[in-house]
């Protein structure tokens, strides 16, 4: 029997949907309307496509999208003063510097000069200390999505065995804080592991997160198994033309789905969650600064 493959597209219209409401109660009720600004240095092309959907998709949800773009030889105190006034500003609820920056600038000081509380990509090691501490932290968006789709998927986490394979400051790390935070049972691996097919073959949560691709095979997944594949890899696809590329994730899908009883398919799976949970940072830090309940089915 194979997998029941887990539909992101669709999971991340349930939230955007979710978030579309509670901005309505928000303005309804307290006469707020959640602001996102995102700010875009330099011209790369895939980043300014990232911060067009970005917009619409805020827009969409209810809430106000506002957008700076500035050229690529932008001075550091330039951006930074503009990162000031959207500190300052009340109508702005959520920050996001749009990575890659040009190399003189420094993308981790970019990140420190978000006031916490508006640094809705929960990037900041502010951010990180608070979500290792069991505080309200924004917590990183892909692993706030990973999280949500376990849940949607599996019901109560508890005591359930997790295996995060990579342990990068923007999903490996975060992600096994958040499966603690739901009371599992939680292993970080990486490529280091001694014996790292047995480690995950013991997981009822698969995690693959290490940005390689197809390494995780199928006879490394526990029967029964969720495996969530982070991954985003391209490899040559000579069967589609001369120099023909496709994308594939960190886990070898064919053989995975066969064990597994559900999976993320990629493309389709995590990615289009990464959006949708940036609009639910957005709601939640707005929600937090002015003091109100915190949006439910939204936060970690």
């Amino acid at each position: 029997m194979s997998a029941d493959i887990l539909d992101g597209k669709a999971f991340a219209a349930t939230i955007r949907a979710r978030v579309a409401g509670h901005v309505t109660r928000l303005k309804d009720s307290h006469g707020i309307t959640p602001g996102l600004a995102v700010v875009l240095v330099g011209e790369d092309p895939a980043s300014e496509v990232y911060v067009r959907n970005k917009g619409i998709a805020t827009v969409e949800t209810g809430m106000n999208s506002f957008e700076h773009k500035l050229p690529a030889e932008t001075p550091e105190a330039d951006l930074y003063a503009l990162i000031d006034r959207l500190n300052a500003d009340p109508a702005v609820h959520g920050i996001l510097v749009q990575f890659p920056v040009p190399a003189h600038l420094s993308e981790r000081d970019i990140v420190a000069r978000i006031a916490p509380e508006k640094d809705v990509d929960g990037l900041s090691v502010i951010n990180a200390g608070l979500l290792a501490s069991g505080q309200n932290a924004m917590a990183s968006c892909t692993p706030l999505g990973c999280l949500m789709l376990l849940r949607e998927t599996l019901g109560d986490l508890t005591g359930k065995d997790a295996v995060v394979i990579g342990r990068s400051n923007l999903v490996g790390k975060p992600m096994a804080q958040l499966l603690l935070r739901d009371s599992c049972t939680v292993t970080i691996a990486h490529s280091r592991t001694k014996d790292l097919a047995e480690t995950v073959r013991r997981a009822d949560i698969v995690v693959a997160a290490v940005g390689r691709a197809q390494m995780v095979p199928g006879d490394w997944i526990k029967p029964g198994a969720c495996v969530i594949d982070v991954g985003i890899n391209r490899i040559p696809a000579p069967e589609k033309g001369e120099g023909k590329t496709r994308l594939v994730g960190d886990v070898d899908f064919a053989s995975a789905r066969e064990v597994a009883g559900h999976i993320t398919p990629v493309p389709g799976g995590v990615g289009p969650l990464t959006i949708a949970c940036l609009l639910a940072n957005t709601v939640t830090a707005c929600c937090r600064i002015h003091g109100l309940d915190e949006p439910e089915g939204l936060t970690a």
